[in-house]
């Protein structure tokens, strides 16, 4: 209005609307994200052979003219998913492998089985090892450091739970006779292969091998990685010495890798080789599939009369009909020590167990 009088004025805004309003940009600002994410139709399949530091080498292409080992990056839309050695993945990008080329993983393959390790029993984070393995190959020595049935135990629930199929190597069968070592696994059908130092069973192992995916397993200083040179002689893994003192080995491969293997025909087979563990959490591991897992794998005949095949029976069942000796001296060494296992897994179990006074088992010792 004016100061001389009270008549208001005509609005002198009233030819502006919002739409008029200049907005200057924000320089920091992006672009709004779209839920629509491309389908990348182009993508090439390629196998994980190992993962360091972000970064995973895949193998696309494979068995075929144009096969490449290329480097690769984590794509943003793969978010919090990780990948590990033996998936499966899409790769887009540069997949030459030329030099200094890199690729993008933007989607990661379902998984046929996971292998997975907890840093203790009671610890539920878990730890993928590899994927889609389809077979584990144990490796123990005879003597030098001497054998852990009890770590052979942890290693054989993770395959059970996995979904694996475990093949025992004993090593260093020179120095010591395994027979007695291996009695106490007389009641699971193991697959086991004997090894002399110098004297590696090759074609023996490459049977087993071929047309699979196998992870092999086994604490510092058992043969492990002369094993893999044997089978894979482009595989240049870490060979170290057991400690005189101590009797234990020293930790030499520091990655979980994908080597090809093939044999005098040409055929091939996949190792996955991991470090050296000393330990073997079972904390993701559910108590009530244990038993389970033993029963399935114990040797039996004909059920007792009036008695449900031991596979089918319920956790008491299992142990009331092992301690009456149905799968012998073998079949209780294993309940004794796989009851241990439950104890520490699952400590409100009121299974109890009795140790045996020939028990070759070490005692219990946390995982780390």
């Amino acid at each position: 209005m004016s100061w001389l009088d009270d008549t208001p004025d005509e609005d002198p805004y009233g030819d502006y609307d919002e739409s008029s309003a200049r907005v200057r940009p924000n320089p920091h600002g992006t672009r709004p994200r779209s839920k629509h994410r491309p389908e990348h139709a182009d993508a090439v399949r390629g196998r994980v052979l190992t993962v360091d530091r972000g970064r995973v080498m895949v193998l696309v292409r494979e068995d075929t003219p144009d096969e490449a080992e290329i480097y690769a990056k984590r794509a943003r839309e793969l978010g919090r998913n990780s990948m590990v050695t033996g998936d499966f993945v899409d790769v887009v990008g540069d997949t030459s492998g030329d030099d200094g080329t890199l690729a993008r993983v933007v989607r990661i393959a379902e998984r046929s089985t996971l292998l997975r390790r907890s840093a203790e029993d009671t610890d539920d984070v878990e730890r993928i090892i590899v994927a889609n393995a389809d077979q584990m190959m144990i490796v123990i020595a005879a003597a030098n450091p001497e054998p852990r049935p009890r770590l052979v135990d942890r290693y054989l629930v993770a395959a059970f739970d996995a979904g694996l199929d475990p093949l025992l190597v004993i090593t260093k069968t020179d120095l010591a006779d395994p027979a007695e070592f291996l009695s106490d696994f007389d009641v699971l059908r193991l697959d086991v292969v004997l090894s002399a130092q110098g004297e590696v069973p090759l074609e023996a192992l490459q049977e087993r091998l071929v047309g699979r995916t196998t992870v092999a397993v086994g604490h510092s200083g058992v043969g492990k990685s002369t094993l893999v040179n044997q089978l894979v002689p482009d595989a240049h893994r870490a060979i170290g010495r057991v400690n005189e003192v101590t009797g234990r080995g020293r930790h030499t491969s520091s990655s979980t890798v994908s080597l090809r293997m093939r044999d005098a025909e040409g055929r091939s087979g996949w190792i996955i080789d991991t470090p050296g563990i000393r330990s073997f959490g079972l904390g993701h591991v559910d108590p009530a599939n244990v038993l389970r897992s033993f029963a399935q794998r114990a040797v039996t005949g004909e059920p007792p009369e009036g008695e449900v095949p031991l596979v089918e029976a319920h956790d008491w069942e299992i142990v009331d009909r092992v301690r009456g000796g149905e799968l012998g001296e073998s079949g209780r060494r294993r309940l004794a020590s796989l009851q241990r296992i439950l104890t520490v897994l699952d400590p409100r179990s009121e299974q109890d167990w009795e140790p045996e006074a020939d028990d070759h088992s070490e005692p219990e010792r946390p995982s780390v």
